[in-house]
């Protein structure tokens, strides 16, 4: 288990740096490698869960290493899909770096296995932390096509249009496939609050008990739900929805990992 996860940590940190090389320099040699090394990492990774999951008895997120590698392994996948369906060129060398960088502070919390408090010991359980990690992956992929958004727009305003520009996606199709992944993130984290409520329902006999955690999973919702309904009324698009995509995501590492560590809250992971 433990071999498992440090092979995959290994394995991103290598995509990594083979991602900033693809930004330098990028050769096929490096952009298959990216693709090797990410693919070899997500396998020894899902090993690693798999493990923990026999061993523990119980799903992977009972304490914040769980829940960082968990998460890195959730944007993963996001990244595979919108790599494979639309080819967005560079997209590793933005990606895999935030996957490396979760999983290294995965790396140095607390490993222990530890048992679920009572409160967690439901099906729940499953359907509310699905939701809310496949979410804020989509949210996390969408941060960086918005960079990558925002460097593509320097470029062209600046008229230096040069090799990376050229290897870059078109400003165009950047937008287009942020937008596509809010509108992924956006109904999954809403479910998400959904089904926290209804399982707070059942557990504590309210829906709603005004918790850190609670109120920026509010904040993050509506920040999201502010930049769809920008961009359908007010025709907000392009660098602007690009500045919002990476807002948006600096609010759900907040509610993520920020609640946990610096807010007193129910939902901490221990």
């Amino acid at each position: 288990m433990i071999i498992a996860f440090e092979l995959a940590l290994t394995c991103y940190f290598i995509s990594t740096i083979l991602g900033v090389l693809e930004l330098v320099r990028g050769t096929k040699a490096t952009s298959r490698g990216m693709m090797v090394f990410a693919v070899s990492g997500f396998t020894l990774h899902t090993l690693a869960i798999l493990l923990r999951f026999i061993y523990g008895g119980h799903m992977p997120v009972a304490n914040l290493h769980e829940a960082a590698s968990l998460f890195a392994w959730s944007v993963v996948i996001i990244f595979f899909i919108i790599e494979i369906k639309y080819r967005v060129g560079l997209l590793g060398a933005f990606i895999l770096p935030l996957a490396f960088i979760l999983m290294l502070s995965s790396s140095i919390l607390p490993r222990e296995i530890n048992p679920l408090s009572p409160v967690l010991r439901s099906s729940w359980l499953w359907i509310h932390t699905l939701l809310a990690f496949t979410g804020d992956a989509a949210f996390a992929v969408a941060c960086g096509i918005g960079v990558m958004y925002l460097i593509q727009e320097h470029f062209v305003k600046a008229k230096k249009l040069g090799g990376l520009f050229h290897r870059l996606p078109s400003l165009r199709v950047l937008d287009e496939v942020n937008y596509r992944l809010i509108t992924i993130g956006f109904p999954l984290l809403t479910l998400a609050i959904i089904t926290g409520a209804v399982w707070a329902e059942g557990v504590w006999g309210t829906f709603w008990r005004w918790d850190p955690k609670e109120v920026w999973s509010l904040i993050t919702w509506f920040f999201y739900a502010l930049i769809i309904h920008l961009r359908i009324t007010a025709g907000w698009h392009g660098k602007r929805s690009a500045i919002m995509s990476v807002a948006g995501f600096i609010a759900v590492l907040f509610t993520f990992f920020g609640v946990s560590i610096l807010l007193k809250s129910i939902h901490e992971f221990k």
